[in-house]
């Protein structure tokens, strides 16, 4: 009988093998066969399909919540397929799609979803769970509208890996209205995101109602833009309680951030009291990290946040509450004599302490109040409190000193959606490991911390994708959303997918997707380019401009104007390029599937002599920004130093010599320079213009030397112009600009490392 079962055993073991053989392929094949996103962890086909028509009614448990859940399906089907259902008012037996609680389903957001021929039900323990359940469901309908419709049968057991799966909206720096808010929560929801981190406040605007403090919408919601214009807007407390119940009837928090006790420009322009000068500033239109931060050394400042937030915290039922704490410059705080005061008579070393201090006396403010306090990671200089959640952007480093901190930690750093897409692309989104060495936008990977946090995986919550509105607004702010989030949704809900052939799978189920986002009119971005690149080049014989788009999808329609007007789809297109005969003001805007893609683009077309002719320079140009041949091109900059129109020097002076190729009569010459200090460009402290007939005798024509206010953190363009009394004639050009060697002793960082910023050299 031993020689039988031995003899019998290798033959037991392959029978085995090719049954766990043929259930994985039938798992992949299941995989393969329903489109959805995040990827379900355990999904079965079964056999045959149930039909969906008018006469399928839903069955749900009595609470509210749950009647809530089925009239959402009710409504999502109705939208998407024109089918219907009916409410079973007594559940059971004859309803045909049951949602159920069952507690033996281990997992606040765990569902289990069965489709067979003649029932469709979705089990969860926790409401939570069965609305995860009904979005699955949702993705298995057909994209079509028809009276009847099959589902194929199926078994899908699902739970998330992370517990926080967020995505951030910067309404500081550009305003998005409640309508945009609420569609970004459809499609977060759809996919499983459960956060909504809503950064309300920064330098730029102060965007929630405080009725406490009026001015804070009355003048902080409002900046003056550099062409004069008037930006703004701000939530009131009726729009807030509207945002945050839209988001929780789609299974998402909402979290607030408040920033303390930098970013508050826009604060202290409404209340200047809050500074440690109480000096009168102005909500700024520029980005960038500004020196006015609320006053830790004054009482008030804490009475006045802490007013701020007990309106706040009744709006946002989270307990979690965000309060900024990064980026505080804190040169105020050593220069004012109630902060020193203070740092002294507690006893602390620096001003990092001083700023421990203030979050720690805001987070026991909010503890108080029943709420937990989350920060950037910022918050961890001189020391955080391991009860507070740290959200991490500055790399590996900060990770590994808030987990041995004893923190909880939420991974922001690497998915940056403000970052461009041929840099942080869907598949880097998708193959980040949150719990591996990961680079960012700001840091490389750091070997050293990833034994740390390998070691502390369970204070890992999730992770969280910014999205920055230096650049972003309502126009441009979805095709950086998607289909990055897709990509995100599946790493925080499957967890530990990263491989090629994992994404391989991912991306083949994303191509299904887009029907769906095409139907909810999302202007989605390509998944590893930006939506389109234009640039624009003088013609080679001096006949006017080409403008050239480099397009991320091949459906891109450019529409342009030339009077300055803004671009709608009647106005003339291109896709690839088009020949610009005469000076203009050109404006161009993407368009596809007749949606704007992104507010347009402007280009200032100018008659110039010089255009297109030779430029030598004694010192090359900066290769971080433009190429010389910008110095002549007839196109103006902004005041944009990122905008690709600006040629760069940093510690050296400009010594340009134009040859214009023959003698002509010169009635004007000018030179366009950049002003922004916070960024370190500053003007020339001296301009000449010289000319010449040879290139090697040179006749000075005329000197300038800009008288420059340092304390203007705002961005300029100064134009040096001379015209003469009467014409010269010469063949050569040459400018000269000297940058300043001699800036005051408090101006930060010295005379190291500023910059001269040149662009457009004019004869005309």
């Amino acid at each position: 009988m031993l020689w039988m079962d031995r003899q019998t055993m290798p033959k037991r073991l392959a029978i085995l093998l090719l049954l766990g053989l043929a259930m994985a392929v039938c798992a992949l094949d299941a995989q393969a066969q329903f489109n959805i996103i995040p990827q379900p962890q355990k999904i079965t086909a079964g056999t045959g399909s149930f039909t969906l028509d008018r006469h399928v009614t839903i069955a749900a448990p009595t609470d509210k919540r749950a009647r809530q859940i089925a009239d959402f399906l009710r409504g999502a089907v109705r939208a998407q397929t024109g089918i219907d259902l009916s409410a079973s008012k007594e559940g059971g037996q004859h309803a045909r799609i049951e949602l159920r609680i069952d507690p033996a389903i281990r997992g606040h957001e765990a569902y289990h979803l069965d489709v067979t021929s003649s029932r469709i039900t979705i089990s969860a323990s926790s409401d939570r769970g069965l609305f995860w359940g009904v979005q699955t469901l949702r993705q298995l309908l057909p994209q079509q509208r028809a009276a009847s419709l099959k589902i194929p049968a199926v078994r899908i057991e699902d739970a998330p890996t992370y517990a926080y799966r967020g995505v951030m909206l910067d309404v500081g720096r550009h305003f998005y209205p409640v309508s945009f808010i609420e569609k970004q929560l459809d499609v977060l929801s759809y996919y499983k995101i459960n956060t909504f981190h809503w950064h309300l406040t920064d330098d730029q605007g102060w965007r929630i109602q405080i009725k406490r403090y009026p001015k804070l919408t009355s003048v902080g919601a409002w900046r003056t833009e550099a062409d004069g214009s008037r930006y703004g807007g701000f939530y009131t407390q009726a729009q807030i309680r509207q945002v945050v119940a839209y988001a929780s009837a789609r299974n998402i928090t909402v979290i607030p951030e408040i920033e303390m006790p930098g970013h508050s420009t826009a604060a202290i322009a409404a209340y200047p009291q809050l500074s440690c000068d109480k000096k009168q500033v102005t909500v700024p239109a520029t980005w960038g990290v500004f020196k006015d931060i609320d006053c830790v050394g004054d009482p008030g400042t804490f009475t006045f946040l802490e007013n701020v937030l007990d309106e706040v915290m009744p709006l946002f039922p989270s307990s979690w509450v965000h309060i900024g704490g990064d980026e505080v410059p804190k040169d105020d705080w050593k220069d004012c004599a109630s902060c020193m005061a203070l740092m002294h008579a507690k006893g602390m070393k620096n001003a990092e302490e001083l700023q421990s201090y203030f979050i720690k006396h805001i987070q026991r403010y909010l503890v108080g109040k029943g709420k937990t306090m989350i920060g950037w990671d910022e918050i961890l200089e001189g020391g955080a409190n391991k009860n507070a959640i740290i959200e991490i952007w500055r790399g590996d480093s900060e990770t590994a000193k808030a987990l041995l901190n004893g923190n909880r930690v939420i991974i922001a750093g690497p998915f940056y959606l403000d970052s461009p897409m041929n840099k942080l692309t869907t598949k880097g989104v998708y193959q980040t490991d949150i719990t591996g060495s990961a680079a960012t936008l700001y840091s490389k990977a750091e070997q050293g911390a990833a034994q740390v946090i390998a070691a502390h995986r369970s204070q890992i919550l999730g992770a969280e994708a910014p999205l920055w509105s230096e650049r972003a607004n309502p126009l441009n702010a979805e095709a950086k959303l998607y289909p990055r989030v897709l990509a995100l949704a599946e790493n925080l809900w499957s967890g530990d997918t990263h491989s090629d052939a994992a994404w391989a799978n991912f991306e083949q189920r994303l191509q299904a997707q887009y029907h769906w986002l095409d139907a909810q009119q999302i202007t989605y971005g390509p998944q590893d380019k930006p939506v389109v690149t234009y640039s624009i080049t003088a013609d080679a014989q001096g006949h006017g401009w080409h403008l050239h788009a480099q397009r991320g999808f091949d459906d891109v329609h450019n529409h342009y104007t030339l009077d300055g007007s803004m671009p709608t789809t009647k106005s003339p297109a291109f896709d690839d390029g088009v020949a610009i005969r005469k000076p203009a003001t050109l404006r161009v805007t993407p368009f596809r599937h007749g949606m704007a893609y992104d507010e347009a683009t402007s280009f200032t077309l100018e008659d110039n002599l010089a255009r297109g002719r030779t430029v030598s320079l004694a010192q090359a140009v900066s290769s971080s920004y433009a190429p010389a041949t910008v110095l002549v091109d007839g196109v103006v900059g902004s005041t944009n130093f990122h905008d690709g129109r600006w040629a760069a020097w940093e510690d050296h002076d400009v010594d340009a010599t134009i040859d214009l190729g023959r003698s002509v009569s010169i009635h004007s010459l000018s030179a366009d320079f950049l002003q922004d200090v916070g960024s370190r460009i500053l003007p020339p402290q001296r301009v000449t213009f010289s000319v010449s007939s040879d290139g090697q005798h040179w006749t000075p024509l005329y000197v300038d030397t800009p008288k420059t206010d340092l304390s203007d953190d705002g961005q300029h363009r100064w134009l040096i112009r001379y015209q003469p009394a009467k014409a010269v004639t010469a063949r050569y050009l040459r400018v000269v600009a000297n940058r300043h060697t001699d800036l005051p002793a408090d101006f930060p960082g010295g005379n190291k490392n500023t910059w001269l910023f040149v662009d457009e050299i004019r004869v005309q």
